[in-house]
């Protein structure tokens, strides 16, 4: 039987593209894990699809797993089939462009196959606690990032 884990995922940027940063917790069985980081240049986007692979990838082994996110975006390529027509398509949307972020989406979809994942809209800034949380975690990243030194 496979372990249940519930994760909360966020990603945030400073400017869009600009610095960005994600953050994660996760839950399993009362134990609590926060994960985080940042990246330069990058989007909105790429932090929230990051945020999911990030959490997904830290679990050691197959997990029956509850993803919380405020991201429409993520959460609708699954619930409402986009992903895999994209798939299908050749990492295509319907009208023939080519999907933003397919080299995400894919390691994404992997990891979802792999476990078995729910996926849950919650609303984001609002009193979800542990989705402000991770919207802190990814906001305290992107100043830690600013703050360093850059070559």
């Amino acid at each position: 039987m496979r372990k249940k884990v519930d994760i909360y995922t966020d990603g945030a940027c400073s400017g869009n593209p600009g610095v960005g940063g994600w953050g994660a917790v996760l839950f399993y069985r009362g134990v609590r894990k926060e994960m985080s980081g940042a990246e330069g240049q990058t989007t909105n986007n790429r932090m929230e699809l990051t945020a999911m692979i990030r959490a997904l990838s830290a679990l050691k082994e197959d997990c029956e797993v509850t993803l919380y996110s405020d991201s429409a975006y993520c959460v609708d390529a699954f619930n409402k089939g986009w992903i895999a027509s994209w798939k299908a398509n050749g990492w295509r949307t319907a009208d023939k462009s080519e999907v933003k972020n397919p080299d995400l989406w894919q390691e994404l979809l992997a990891l979802a196959e792999r476990h078995k994942v729910t996926f849950v809209k919650v609303k984001g800034h609002s009193d979800n606690e542990h989705n402000n949380r991770c919207d802190a975690l990814a906001r305290a990243a992107i100043k830690a990032y600013a703050a360093k030194p850059q070559n």
